[in-house]
């Protein structure tokens, strides 16, 4: 195993960690089990359950509280229409690439059943990870009923992308730009854009789920590859320097990371 040594630079993130996604092993890390608010990387755990569920052909009615959730505790939403019937894997990009509050409640309620019983299910869920220095209390990430009610640790979230990146469901909505669901028997067409800045601008990124809240900051769990090489990695509480703060310090620690030597 190599010896990695050194930094990469410019990265003022104030916990991060970069790793070799196929060996797990660690090459930088920084305060890697504080523990902070994760805002909407939340909702890579939510996904998890909904892929680990199975059958992502399941019909699922949009709520008129999904709406209302989403409205009343500020979250971005997918623009779903209540009445509206979608199959849960249409409903994933809605969450993972719009990073939708109010798809993030659809599935959270469908699946729970109730959002009580669906985030009982991804604290188990973390526990039999091993993410001991993680907690939810949503399916969204949004500051309720505290701004650090929902957390985790960049180590404990490097866990949560590996085995989310498992799923080739997963991956195959993470790394689209955009994703358009024409019109069709049963719900409204949708146009929903990736928030991942890093998506399309950085040659090689395939993924994960960004996130953002005043607590937070700019947060990013994020997978990249480059030849026969996977680097995954985390940013927490990026300063607000932009829009794409996470982004930036990603390319960072990404550009850093792939000029290392392999290991023999």
């Amino acid at each position: 195993m190599i010896a990695v040594t050194g930094a990469p630079g410019g990265v003022k993130a104030k916990g991060a960690v970069l790793a070799d996604a196929a060996t797990g092993q660690v090459l930088w890390g920084r305060d890697t089990d504080t523990e902070r608010p994760m805002a909407s990387i939340t909702k890579v755990m939510t996904a998890l359950l909904v892929l680990q569920s199975g059958d992502l052909s399941r019909e699922i009615e949009i709520p008129k509280t999904a709406v209302s959730y989403a409205w009343e505790y500020g979250g971005e939403t997918a623009a779903l229409h209540p009445g509206d019937v979608l199959t849960a894997a249409e409903l994933l990009p809605a969450l993972l690439l719009a990073s939708g509050a109010d798809a993030a409640y659809t599935l959270a309620n469908a699946y729970g059943p109730g959002l009580t019983a669906f985030v009982a299910r991804m604290n188990a869920t973390a526990a039999r990870m091993g993410m001991t220095h993680t907690h939810f209390a949503s399916p969204d990430g949004l500051p309720y009923p505290t701004e650090t009610s929902t957390y985790s640790t960049p180590a404990d979230l490097l866990t949560l992308g590996l085995a989310a990146m498992r799923y080739p469901a997963f991956r195959s909505v993470v790394d689209l730009q955009f994703y358009h669901l024409p019109k069709g028997r049963g719900h409204h067409q949708y146009w929903w854009d990736n928030t991942d800045d890093l998506i399309g601008s950085y040659s090689g990124a395939v993924g994960i789920k960004d996130g953002y809240t005043d607590d937070a900051g700019h947060c990013l769990l994020f997978e990249a590859v480059r030849g026969s090489r996977t680097l995954i990695g985390v940013v927490l509480d990026s300063p607000a320097s932009g829009v794409g703060a996470g982004a930036q310090a990603a390319e960072q620690m990404l550009n850093w990371g792939f000029r290392l030597p392999r290991a023999s």
